[in-house]
């Protein structure tokens, strides 16, 4: 197991921790409709679960498939906090942390799918 391996798990638990609070901040204190917030929720705790699940492939191909589902998953994350944001449900100031987040955890599964292509 590779530094970034174990780097990328932590980094995604610690992520979905910050989307399962943001989801219940949606839901409790703004008006974001519950079909909304569960998207968000399920899309952004998906990355890690994925990315820890790789961790138990039966094969390499079966690891390189859970990365890019990984990889879909935090896409779609960032898809569903820039619909917030455009819908005026959030503030980009709220969640541009959210937002950063996402797009550096899509940079490095990125990386690590290409090397594991190779």
């Amino acid at each position: 197991m590779s530094y970034q391996q174990v780097s990328i798990q932590d980094r995604t638990k610690k992520f979905a921790v910050r989307i399962v609070k943001a989801c219940i901040w949606l839901e409790e204190e703004s008006k974001v409709p519950r079909t909304l917030a569960n998207q968000l929720l399920r899309s952004g705790t998906s990355i890690g679960a994925n990315c820890s699940e790789a961790q138990s492939a039966q094969s390499r191909r079966d690891f390189i498939s859970k990365y890019e589902i990984a990889l879909k998953e935090a896409r779609e994350t960032k898809y569903w906090l820039e619909v917030l944001i455009e819908a005026e449900l959030v503030s980009l100031e709220k969640f541009k942390g959210l937002i950063q987040e996402t797009e550096e955890i899509i940079k490095i599964l990125v990386t690590t799918v290409k090397k594991l292509k190779e």
